[in-house]
């Protein structure tokens, strides 16, 4: 009987080191070829298996497949589809396993983050019940770094690294501008309802004076009447203010200061718009000149400074996610686990993906200064291993070489289609 094949599917958010995480899936399933067959890819994630729209990663050359570890992006196509419960529409899941009987498959592998957990314990759960058993392992990756029972995320610490050089290069372009020109420069990152991100800024800041002058924390109640006092008396002590804002900074009533009213495909509220606001604060009610930017797609795309330890534990964490599953293991995820020593050191563990779906890993309020705008020294502790390492890509004529892949399609064997 031939070796049952895998399926592997990213998902959500792509970062600058998924692709790290899909060589380590590939490299792995390639050197255990006998226990396993091909590794399929799902085109565009979960819904290239609802489409039957599988890519055969067996047609692409060991070179590039290695070249992953340097592409940022998702190779083969992400999206942001959850999976209804099952007692809403069992019509997914059934179809999920019509493709994968039809295609031997006995692997799958999600790489994703909160929401990719649920689907990957949902799959686990129900392919059971349905009668095609099929081992389910997740594959941590979120740039938010909000999951349970992983000391960091991969795809954290490149974007926590692109963060703090970013406040540091454009701090020192305002302060030498600033006597004369823009007073207060706000730079927007990413995090709905946990602050790791706009934190990272912090390590920019190693002495009195150095910016960001002020973080704001989706954990910390925004005031307008603290936020403009502290933005005027940064201004007359220092010059200038830079100030770096989670996307997901709350009023005290836990109102997003930046909700658009719309919400995207897994429901949630989709932000924007939270720099400029702030910046009308500050030219309202002090008259300073401002600029502002949203790092936006820019800092999880950021592959040409990525940081080392990140590359290295997202191709960990698919290369355990494999073995795992060669160990029989089920519905669990590769976590990364601290060392205990003052130097940083860290191994891969084990974490059920029972107690990770549908939870949230907040900044620890130890994590955040009394006056709520900066970091602690535990906080820069934890932080700073996690940007150490340049894993530059390769360039050529001045640009950074990507891989490409051929993305050559599997032929389907079933007759339905299906619609998503």
């Amino acid at each position: 009987m031939p070796a049952k094949n895998a399926f592997y599917a990213q998902s959500g958010g792509v970062t600058a080191v998924i692709n790290a995480s899909a060589c380590g899936v590939i490299e792995t399933a390639r050197a255990h070829r006998g226990k396993i067959g091909k590794v399929y890819a799902g085109r565009n994630g979960i819904i290239g298996a609802l489409r039957e729209d599988l890519i055969d990663t067996s047609k692409e050359s060991k070179t590039a497949i290695h070249g992953l570890l340097s592409t940022p992006a998702g190779a083969f196509g992400s999206c942001r589809h959850k999976l209804k419960n099952p007692q809403e529409n069992r019509a997914e899941y059934e179809r999920l396993i019509e493709v994968f009987k039809a295609h031997n498959i006995g692997y799958f592998f999600y790489n994703g983050g909160g929401d990719s957990a649920d689907t990957c314990l949902k799959v686990s759960q129900l392919s059971e019940s349905m009668g095609y058993p099929l081992q389910a392992i997740h594959i941590p990756k979120t740039i938010d770094n909000d999951l349970p029972l992983t000391d960091t995320c991969p795809g954290f610490g490149s974007v926590a690294k692109y963060v703090a050089i970013s406040t540091r290069e454009a701090a020192l372009d305002v302060a030498s501008m600033c006597a004369t020109s823009t007073k207060v420069f706000i730079l927007e990152v990413m995090g709905r309802h946990a602050g790791w991100i706009a934190a990272a800024a912090g390590l920019a800041a190693e002495q009195d004076g150095d910016a960001p002058h002020m973080i704001l924390f989706p954990e910390v109640a925004f005031d307008r009447k603290r936020f403009l006092a502290r933005v005027q008396r940064t201004v007359k002590r220092h010059g200038y203010c830079v100030i770096v804002a989670s996307e997901g900074t709350q009023d005290a009533e836990g109102r997003f200061l930046s909700e658009s009213g719309l919400t995207d495909a897994f429901g949630h509220s989709q932000l924007g718009g939270l720099a400029p606001a702030l910046a009308d604060m500050v030219k309202s009610e002090l008259g300073y000149k401002y600029h502002w930017a949203v790092a936006d797609y820019l800092q999880r795309s950021a592959r040409h400074i990525a940081s080392q330890t990140d590359v290295d534990q997202a191709y960990a964490v698919g290369k355990a996610a494999v073995e795992f599953a060669l160990q029989g293991k089920n519905a669990v995820m590769p976590a990364i686990q601290r060392g205990k020593g003052k130097r940083y050191s860290w191994h891969i563990g084990e974490a059920p993906l029972q107690n990770v779906a549908n939870r949230e890993r907040k900044m620890p309020r130890d994590f955040i200064s009394r006056d709520g705008f900066a970091i602690t020294k535990k906080a820069r502790d934890y932080l700073a291993p996690l940007i150490v390492g340049e894993a530059y890509p390769q360039y050529r004529k001045g640009l950074p070489v990507y891989t490409r892949l051929k993305l050559v399609a599997v032929p389907r064997k079933l007759k339905t289609a299906f619609k998503v």
